[in-house]
């Protein structure tokens, strides 16, 4: 069974690399512009598990773990990171791994900055969602460094809430089955503004509305909910933005040279109270999450970011599940709460979305 998988790939499959990194092998697939990337398989984090040597001592673990204990879970947690941070990769993995890297490099330039995102098979077991409890680690540089966070990737799959799940008609959480972990190495989109957008309104459900939110620099801004964000509401059919909110922003995230990693960083003075986008932009990005919608024939969650040219990236999709098996509420001109404003309701909404996206 392959290692490592890119994203053209058809056999990148979920089973194989995971959610994410299968939705953007079938975004690559139907033509919309997604940073390049490739996958290390499940099958290869099976075998490190069994090469290596961790797989007996976290079986051990799991069936003498009292889970109504939250401080034995937690150090549960920590042992079994531990053990798998330690642990020599397979060599023929990562073998594969860096010559994944090198042939990024060869086809993107030398050093290419890249994303090292978890990408869990199934995510939400039989209803336990275990979303925003998986890791991503930004702008990572050198194969060093790669190997590094995909075995980082794998040892998160261990947490407190996969370690204390149990799934319907299963004894003990030490019987449940470990989900499959994927991960993809993606390569990063220098953005100059970036963040997600919602294929309807997330407060009334309306399908005939779009709406954006964005930050200056990564998307991590919105998606950690650490930058208060522009907004836009765009009407899906002419593609006109009905109402745009631009806030002060004051912090980014970017990479910072100094410190050799991503921070969140003052906003140059003459940016702070510019949009982060422009309305021109706004509508780019609502075409965009047309087309998403109808390539995949339901309401979608996105992830976008513009770059330092001007150019626009599909970093992320995923089908939103609120409202999708709801019937839309129709648009009449309220705020959508009869006790809140659009704004505050909003927000409220959008951290249930932005908690539901599956990584941190």
């Amino acid at each position: 069974m392959p290692r490592v998988l890119w994203i053209d790939d058809p056999a990148a499959t979920s089973d194989l690399v995971g959610g994410k990194v299968a939705s953007l092998a079938e975004m690559t697939a139907a033509g919309f512009a997604v940073p390049p990337a490739f996958g290390v398989t499940t099958e290869a984090f099976a075998e490190f598990l069994e090469a290596a040597g961790p797989a007996e001592r976290i079986d051990a673990i799991r069936a003498g773990l009292d889970v109504a204990d939250v401080a034995a879970v937690e150090r549960a947690a920590a042992e079994i990171a531990a053990l798998i941070e330690a642990a020599a990769l397979p060599a023929e993995v990562e073998a594969e791994i860096r010559a994944a890297y090198a042939e990024l490099e060869r086809r993107v330039g030398a050093d290419v900055p890249v994303a090292v995102r978890s990408s869990g098979v199934n995510e939400d077991l039989e209803g336990a969602s275990f979303a925003g409890q998986y890791d991503t680690y930004l702008w990572v540089s050198g194969a060093d460094d790669v190997v590094d966070n995909v075995r980082r990737c794998w040892s998160g799959l261990f947490n407190a809430a996969v370690l204390t799940y149990r799934p319907d008609g299963v004894e003990s959480p030490a019987e449940a089955e470990i989900p499959g972990m994927g991960v993809g190495v993606q390569v990063m989109a220098r953005a100059r503004s970036a963040g997600v957008m919602f294929t309807l309104d997330p407060i009334s459900g309306d399908r005939s509305r779009i709406v954006i939110e964005s930050c200056w620099g990564l998307g991590e801004g919105v998606v950690k909910g650490d930058v208060q964000p522009d907004r836009h509401r765009v009407d899906k059919i002419t593609l006109e933005v009905l109402e745009r909110e631009v806030v002060d922003q004051a912090e980014e995230y970017r990479f910072d040279g100094e410190a050799g990693e991503v921070g969140l960083l003052p906003v140059p003075a003459e940016r702070r109270e510019e949009g982060s986008i422009t309305e021109d932009e706004a509508r780019t990005i609502a075409e965009l999450g047309k087309r998403v919608e109808r390539h995949r024939g339901g309401p979608t969650d996105c992830e976008w970011a513009i770059d330092v040219e001007g150019r626009l990236h599909l970093l992320q999709a995923r089908p939103e599940t609120i409202w999708s098996a709801r019937q839309a509420a129709p648009s009449a001109g309220g705020n959508g709460n009869g006790n809140e404003s659009g704004g505050d309701a909003l927000g409220r909404v959008m951290a249930t979305f932005l908690g539901a996206r599956g990584d941190k």
